[in-house]
């Protein structure tokens, strides 16, 4: 085990025998007793101190070792028992934060949501319809004023979310258990601002069960996009006027299975914002994540005509949130209706802070230079003396090593010796007599440098051919460079005409 875990009583009998452990603070005994009961169900034993603490023992079976009592009783008489529970909430928090686990969203996704969401009226009405813990719903906005409503598929996490806001003397929070895609408790709800972390990677969602659901008003979501779906059940619970703000990993940004469902976001401009997060941001693992922001329109002509794309990949996911220059890009909807529906800001960041005009004049410079060495670059060859030229004694690659004249190299043999020249070895492996030996019936190439064989010849032919070998290979290599070059050209050149950044010379 990575955690084993000790009964509390026999620690402390011993850490006393040894006159150590006596500056262990309550909190910390509180929490290694919550431990020792409850293992891996921590939330189940925080709900169940909470429960203490509100002074409900009676409404659900108390499972909670003395000790855990005596001391969550003691922490509570001395302070706020909502500070007891914040407490210890931190400190779950941090516990998941190391474990790599992804039960609660981590504090720095809640500090990005909270500087995205801006500033929220104290009468606004908020909703999170996979709140977990509590952990966004009851820390997005000012503290007191807003009604917060909240729904969790898991028990154990809506009755703990419930009570930190009841100790917290919040009368306005209200956290229904259920799975929010199959059995909604809010249909009526619309609410100012939706936030919400769903589920990352989910295929059963109720897919099948849900095909004609109302929902789904931008088009039903594949059975791999359930971010798509938990999307759109939020914007339907948003008033007009009102934003979600929306975790997302990054790949829901340009997978082709939510392609029609992206057209459909930009199109009718409700998506207005895109932000990628620093690396790490996530506490469960070290992919990317972004942050989606809609806005439902207060009237049909209300839609906005640019999204918003922030790239904050850059950046420490501790630093400000604050975009810096060169991070942020108004890309036209025009411009993202394209056949992939990409909304990855990074990409499209780059591309409205780059020097068209300099970069393509770059481009043609390089492939006309490159043109015109690729022309030079082809050896001078006559007409030879046919097949029979060659028909001559031939020598194994096999007897060349067992000679001492070759070692096999990666990923072609190499001469070792001042008798055989490489330029030419190497040349001749790639005849067209070694290439049939080396394609199977199937037609698959695989070169057998052991089996080919080259022509015998002295060291002065062997080098005549070899420069004109070696001269053929750096004319490939630089065909190759020339093709790569002329391809970017013209993807700059079409991108720059279609944007606006170039124009045909008059």
């Amino acid at each position: 085990m990575n955690s084993p875990l000790f009964d509390l009583a026999a620690v402390q009998a011993w850490l006393d025998k040894q006159r150590k452990g006596q500056d262990v603070s309550e909190e910390v005994q509180l929490w290694q007793a919550l431990r020792g009961t409850y293992g891996d169900d921590m939330i189940g034993g925080l709900a169940d101190v909470a429960h203490l603490l509100a002074g409900r023992e009676s409404e659900t079976s108390v499972t909670l070792p003395a000790d855990a009592v005596r001391l969550a009783r003691q922490l509570g008489n001395s302070g706020s028992p909502g500070d007891v529970v914040s407490t210890l909430t931190e400190r779950f928090t941090d516990s998941v934060r190391r474990a790599g686990s992804d039960q609660v969203t981590s504090p720095r996704i809640v500090r990005a949501v909270r500087h995205f969401a801006g500033e929220v009226p104290t009468d606004a009405t908020l909703f999170d319809p996979a709140c977990g813990i509590g952990t966004l719903l009851l820390t997005v906005g000012p503290e007191l004023g807003p009604k917060r409503c909240g729904q969790e598929v898991d028990a154990r996490s809506a009755r703990f979310a419930q009570l930190r806001a009841d100790l917290t003397g919040r009368s306005d929070v209200d956290i229904l258990v259920g799975d929010s895609l199959r059995a909604d408790h809010w249909p009526d709800l619309r609410a100012d601002l939706v936030v919400c972390d769903p589920p990352a990677g989910s295929t059963d969602w109720g897919r099948e069960e849900l095909l004609l659901d109302p929902r789904w008003e931008l088009g039903t979501p594949s059975r791999a996009e359930a971010e798509l779906a938990w999307l759109q059940h939020a914007y339907a619970h948003t008033a007009p006027g009102g934003c979600v703000l929306m975790v997302m990993p990054a790949s829901v940004a340009y997978r082709k299975a939510g392609r029609r469902i992206r057209a459909e976001l930009v199109r009718r401009g409700i998506l207005t914002d895109v932000v990628a997060l620093p690396p790490g941001s996530a506490a469960s693992h070290a992919l990317p994540v972004h942050l989606w922001r809609l806005r439902r329109p207060l009237s049909p002509d209300a839609t906005v005509d640019t999204v918003r794309m922030v790239d904050l990949t850059a950046n420490d996911p501790d630093g400000p949130m604050e975009p810096g220059p060169g991070q942020t890009a108004d890309v036209p909807l025009i411009e993202l209706l394209d056949d992939a529906v990409d909304l990855t800001p990074g990409r499209h960041v780059a591309a409205s802070h780059r020097d068209y005009t300099a970069d393509y004049q770059a481009l043609c410079h390089e492939l006309a230079e490159q043109a015109r060495l690729l022309a030079d670059l082809l050896p001078d060859l006559t007409a030879g003396a046919g097949p029979s030229a060659l028909e001559g004694p031939s020598v194994s690659i096999a007897d060349l090593a067992r000679a001492g004249l070759v070692e096999y190299g990666d990923p072609e043999p190499v001469s070792v010796s001042d008798q055989l020249d490489t330029d030419y070895l190497q040349g001749f492996l790639r005849s067209a007599a070694n290439a049939r030996r080396s394609t199977s019936a199937s037609g698959t190439y695989r070169l057998d440098g052991k089996g080919a064989r080259i022509p015998q010849m002295d060291i002065t032919e062997q080098r005549r051919y070899g420069a004109a070998f070696r001269a053929l290979q750096e004319f490939e290599e630089r065909a190759r460079r020339v093709a790569e070059l002329s391809k970017q050209a013209a993807a700059l050149a079409r991108d720059g005409l279609g944007n606006g950044a170039l124009s045909p010379e008059e």
